[in-house]
């Protein structure tokens, strides 16, 4: 009987322990818990540690609550100008209403990822319909993710979703017509570069004309002025000397010095030797006479 009821405790023990373990929930930090009572949501559990539920009458289910990447596979999209391009792209998304999620998508991230692909597509293909190849080619990728994902508006936050980030791993062209636009778009820029050109030497060759004319300005006036000292000088000089042979006292030095100028300008060559004649006014000023 001893043993018997031993047993039976046992028994009862361990399913006690099984009852009260199936009711506890353990919630990491990345995730979401769904307790759910007959198939319906009961409560969700967001936060992480331990809780518990009803033993056999609650389920649990568990979604993710860190960022999430989804790669958009390649497709087609064409440009305002009806040019195809590929557009190759990924989203960062999370799930903000876990309720709406599981309600709506029945917590599946499949069903998740195939609603982001039809809309951020839709959406990507709309935005680049209206913008020219050429603003494409440009490399403009945040105001095109940023018109993206405007576009995208609040569409997602009816399946709980929240879109964080559109980005674009590569929009190009077609190989078949790459080069081709291409060398249209180096065309088009070396004639806006010979336009630029163009207008800076038209400007230069004014700029330089402008600067050439106050230069010869400058030096008329630069020249006309030295003239003007030039005669002023010269009357000075001029005035000096009148003013000097005027004075009695100081013209027979003057006569003298004029003397000796006329006998340096007269001896050249290597003969300085030079024979003058007593009646010479040269030779009167050497005699003393």
């Amino acid at each position: 009987m001893k043993t018997a009821k031993k047993i039976i405790l046992s028994v009862i023990l361990i399913a006690v322990v099984l009852l009260g373990a199936s009711g506890i929930v353990i919630t990491n930090e990345n995730e979401y818990k769904i307790v759910r009572q007959f198939g319906e949501i009961n409560h969700v559990v967001d936060k992480a540690g331990i809780s518990f539920k009803i033993p056999f009458l609650q389920t649990v289910d568990t979604m993710p609550r860190q960022i999430l990447l989804y790669d958009l596979a390649s497709s087609d999209v064409i440009t305002s100008d009806k040019k195809t391009m590929i557009c190759d792209s990924y989203v960062l998304w999370r799930i903000s209403d876990p309720i709406a999620f599981a309600r709506t998508l029945n917590g599946s991230i499949g069903s998740a990822e195939s609603r982001l692909d039809a809309i951020v597509y839709s959406s990507t293909k709309n935005v680049i319909s209206s913008t020219t190849q050429e603003d494409v080619i440009s490399g403009r990728d945040g105001e095109l993710s940023q018109a993206i994902i405007s576009n995208i508006g609040n569409s997602l936050e009816q399946y709980g979703i929240e879109l964080l980030s559109f980005e674009t791993k590569k929009l190009d062209l077609p190989a078949d017509n790459k080069a081709a636009v291409y060398e249209r778009m180096i065309a088009e820029r070396d004639n806006i570069a010979a336009t630029y050109t163009a207008e800076g030497s038209s400007e230069a060759q004014k700029i330089k004309n402008t600067t050439d004319m106050e230069v010869n300005v400058m030096i008329s006036t630069a020249e006309k002025d030295a003239a003007i000292l030039i005669a002023e000088g010269e009357a000075e000089y001029m005035k000096i000397l009148s003013d000097a042979y005027n004075d009695p006292s100081k013209q027979d030095f003057y006569s003298f010095v004029r003397s000796l100028d006329a006998l340096k300008v007269s001896m050249k060559g290597e003969n300085k030797t030079i024979i003058l004649p007593p009646s010479s006014p040269i030779a009167q000023i050497f005699n003393g006479n």
